[in-house]
């Protein structure tokens, strides 16, 4: 919800937060405690392992390596977003990238190098929102297909 919504944004041309979103989002993730925050870091990390493997599948149908064809155009656009990016925590999204292409959780690889950072919120929901940019792009464009693809990995097992 969260990653759509930035993304809508985006596609709007809008480059500040809608104040009423964010406040919202902020009373949502405080309301969940500790455990509930936790979850919704692990959902966002389990966003980008999927979107990174669903990248990865379209890389090998055309010859090519998802490392190479994803994290440097990130890498990229990170360096020209020092707002959301402080030139610290870059590696770290790198890291994330790399881990998840490779087929590796991102929780899991994280968690070998401490907990998350208060200051590594928001590069990790931005690192989300462009890589579901970045899906939307290689999809040929439509802006809904990293959201319908999520949707539909969440209903799946409903129906089976």
């Amino acid at each position: 919800m969260v990653i759509d919504s930035r993304l809508r944004a985006v596609y709007d041309g809008r480059t500040e937060a809608d104040p009423e979103q964010q406040q919202m989002v902020e009373q949502f993730v405080a309301s969940l405690g500790p455990g509930g925050a936790e979850a919704v870091l692990d959902g966002a990390c389990t966003l980008i392992y999927m979107f990174m493997t669903w990248l990865r599948a379209a890389c090998e149908e055309h010859d090519k390596d998802v490392i190479e064809h994803v994290v440097p155009t990130l890498v990229a656009t990170m360096r020209m977003m020092p707002k959301a990016f402080r030139p610290e925590v870059i590696p770290t999204m790198a890291g994330l990238l790399v881990a998840a292409g490779t087929g590796l959780s991102p929780n899991l690889w994280r968690a070998q190098y401490g907990d998350w950072t208060s200051a590594e919120m928001n590069p990790l929901e931005a690192t989300a929102v462009l890589l579901a940019d970045h899906v939307n792009r290689v999809s040929g464009g439509d802006h809904d297909f990293a959201t319908r693809l999520i949707t539909e990995a969440l209903s799946s097992p409903d129906e089976d």
